[in-house]
């Protein structure tokens, strides 16, 4: 056998071992996470109110935030990204502008999310002085999640063969057309994951919501109120892994850790519907 044959199955080897890797490390995170909380889960904690003192305390409203703030803020940031992506990979002039806007968008994926929660506690804390509301956290995490969707959307778009707009093009299709009949069926996959992985982070995020939608609720288990304090299920598992004083804070972190894993987990199989409708949609 030839040397580079050995070092193809070498190569070969090594990127499996470092695939099953991952899976058990992904794995044992999972069941350490899941077998903590999940056995004690119960649809009493989904629905109850959170407790300061006694015992038996639930997630209901915390719960209800998480999901109210991470909708407002992907319908604040999901047309506005998309739409900025699609305008960087089919409109945008090839210039020094274009670069320097990709450059800042880029940039602005990397940055810290505790500094758009300091952006947005500067705005709506204290220019229009509305204090720590759910409307805050919403539009903070919209902020964060658009420099990574634009990006992704951009990337996805200028995936798609040039073949296929010409194609297109040759029909008597107008750029309109072509990228909503064409461009877009076809970039479709890379456009959903990447609103997976902004709603994922999104859910999760602790540091946009601490600072611009608090560390309580109003105690009432659905409050569409978009001026009410906002404590959504990652906060109020920090708060109580770290300063809560009740005596079961252990078993609600535990449960509150297993809950924010599965949702996420059915958030990532949610939007993997439309990905199926599609392929579908292409195989006809």
């Amino acid at each position: 056998m030839t040397r580079s044959l050995w070092l193809n199955k070498l190569a070969t080897i090594g990127f499996y071992g470092l695939g099953a890797c991952v899976l058990l490390i992904v794995g044992w995170l999972l069941f350490t996470i899941l077998s903590k909380g999940l056995p004690s889960l119960s649809f009493g904690f989904l629905t109850k109110l959170p407790e300061e003192m006694d015992v038996g305390g639930g997630i209901g409203p915390v719960l209800f935030n998480s999901f109210y703030i991470l909708g407002l803020s992907l319908v604040l940031s999901i047309p506005i990204g998309v739409g900025a992506g699609i305008y960087m990979a089919e409109y945008a002039p090839q210039n020094k502008w274009t670069d320097l806007l990709r450059i800042c968008v880029e940039s602005l994926s990397s940055v810290p999310s505790i500094v758009f929660g300091m952006l947005g506690l500067a705005i709506f804390a204290e220019y229009f002085q509305v204090g720590l509301t759910i409307l805050g956290g919403a539009v903070s995490l919209a902020f964060l999640n658009l420099p990574m969707l634009a990006r992704i959307t951009e990337e996805s778009v200028r995936a798609v063969p040039s073949d296929l707009r010409n194609a297109s093009y040759a029909l008597g299709m107008t750029k309109f057309q072509c990228i909503c009949t064409a461009v877009l069926p076809m970039a479709l996959q890379g456009i959903v994951t990447g609103i997976c992985l902004v709603a994922g982070r999104a859910f999760g995020e602790s540091a946009v919501i601490l600072l611009t939608a608090g560390l309580s609720t109003s105690g009432e288990m659905w409050d569409f109120n978009l001026f009410s304090p906002g404590e959504t299920l990652a906060v109020h598992l920090w708060y109580v892994q770290s300063e809560a004083i009740v005596e079961d804070a252990h078993q609600i972190a535990d449960r509150s850790a297993a809950v924010l894993v599965i949702v996420v987990l059915l958030i990532n199989a949610l939007f993997r519907v439309p990905l199926w409708i599609n392929n579908r949609y292409l195989k006809r």
